[in-house]
């Protein structure tokens, strides 16, 4: 059954890194300088995002080999993802922000190493502090204070030999799915055959994000009580998070749901009531942990109380026509489903399951088309109790580099209630581990408590 995620070691949180050599890097071509149109989507997403990818020691490749190979492929790969080494800014005429694809600015590059061996900095799931060693992203030391780059990428090499990759991007340039289509471009220009010359691109990126564009004009065909309008003034750039969260005391824990937790709630969300029902890995776990969720609101009235999931749905396959799937930027929008509480812990957890499977259902192209046109018409966010962020299935840790995969690859996260991260194992390649999820939950502590209770016990019933 489902348990909580135990370290196999207490974290340590001082990594011993030391920064040897900060640099820019710029495309090994000429590119032209010119501004790249950002859609609705993009303009909400102005905040960093910092991944690690973990690498055992390769004899064939020691860290100093592989920092000049991801130098070099970096250089090569700019040429296609120019923007990276340009800057955002906000158009003035238009009132929007754009990226300025200017390759003299470059994308930061930075070389480090820590006093300590891989296995000597803890449990790579179990989300630590230190970690943020492992990608700095602010004060760069060769910037101006108010030169923010776009993108950031620290070698920090370990004493054993392992190292580790660590990416700081404004998630403008990427979400999840076009972000691991970039690390399959970055790995393939890391190869050289006899002659030093480079493999072709994994997959070619499209970097058209007119494709995204409203419509003219703009026509909003739902309601959209997913998104939540902002009064914002016209040419204000939105600083705001997704989720505003007030300071207050948090408790964080991993839940674990291996293959087997995940194939009985496969069982149990069939039902001839609902033939309709797409029941899926996701689908399952995204509606049990929201009924854990909603059931662990602190509320004397929580019975009637309306609960609403939020989550990321991919809209390449879903427009017509679809978008490319190299499509490199963020294609993604926010769906969601609704119920209250009340039916959350008495209703069957087929019906829980259904109305995530029509959420996600809800999301084809005209709907999509609205939520984008809501964007030109409206500011605002997406609106409900909780986000659920998947790094679930996004394959990083699949990407073939000269040295091999990664060991584990895995967000830099912060505590946050209103969002609950979904992360898989390390696969060791041996016990399928990675069939399973870990869940990452931060609550106040009443509330976690009451989560972990719901947890074990949805699971037995």
């Amino acid at each position: 059954m489902g348990t909580l995620y135990q370290p196999l070691e207490s974290p340590i949180q001082d990594l011993e890194v030391t920064i040897h050599n900060t640099s820019l890097v710029f495309p090994s071509q000429e590119t032209p300088k010119k501004p790249m149109f950002l859609p609705n989507i993009d303009q909400v997403l102005n905040f960093d995002v910092q991944t690690l990818h973990f690498f055992n020691a390769n004899p064939e490749f020691p860290p100093e080999i592989v920092t000049e190979r991801l130098r070099i492929a970096l250089s090569r790969v700019l040429v296609h993802y120019d923007f990276l080494a340009g800057r955002l800014r906000m158009n003035q005429e238009s009132k929007r922000l754009e990226f300025d694809c200017n390759s003299d600015a470059g994308a930061v590059f930075m070389v480090a190493s820590s006093e300590l061996a891989l296995n000597e900095i803890g449990d790579l799931v179990y989300p630590n502090p230190g970690f943020r060693q492992l990608i700095v992203h602010e004060n760069i030391d060769i910037l101006e204070k108010d030169d923010k780059p776009l993108f950031i990428l620290q070698v920090t090499s370990f004493k054993c030999g392992g190292f580790v990759m660590g990416f700081s991007t404004n998630h403008i340039t990427f979400d999840g799915i076009s972000f691991k289509t970039f690390l399959q471009n970055l790995a393939s220009q890391a190869f050289d055959d006899d002659n030093n010359n480079p493999k072709p691109l994994a997959i070619v990126p499209c970097n058209d994000r007119t494709l995204l564009a409203a419509r003219t004009p703009p026509r909003v065909t739902f309601p959209h009580v997913e998104l939540l309008k902002l009064d914002v003034p016209i040419g204000e750039e939105l600083n705001a998070k997704v989720f505003e969260t007030l300071q207050e005391e948090l408790d964080f824990k991993i839940f674990k749901l291996n293959s087997s937790d995940i194939n009985s709630l496969k069982e149990k969300a069939k039902d001839e009531n609902t033939p309709n029902s797409k029941i899926t890995s996701f689908n399952v776990v995204t509606s049990y942990v929201w009924r854990c969720k909603a059931l662990s609101y602190d509320d004397e009235n929580n019975s009637e109380r309306v609960s609403t999931v939020l989550f990321a749905v991919d809209i390449r396959p879903r427009l017509n026509p679809p978008l490319p799937q190299s499509y490199a930027g963020n294609a993604v929008l926010t769906s969601y489903a609704s119920a209250t509480c009340h039916e959350l812990e008495e209703g069957p957890f087929s019906k829980i399951v259904d109305l995530v499977s029509q959420g996600s259902k809800r999301m084809n192209d005209e709907y999509a088309r609205s939520a984008i046109d809501w964007g030109e018409i409206n500011k605002g966010f997406p609106n409900g109790e909780f986000l659920l962020s998947s790094w679930w299935k996004l394959g990083f840790s699949q990407v073939e580099y000269p040295w091999g995969k990664p060991k584990y690859s895995c967000p830099v996260v912060c505590h946050r209630k209103e969002i609950i991260l979904l992360f898989p194992n390390i696969d060791d390649g041996i016990n399928n581990n990675n069939d399973g999820v870990n869940i990452f939950v931060a609550l106040p502590p009443k509330q976690m408590k009451k989560f972990e209770s719901y947890f074990n016990k949805f699971l037995l019933d």
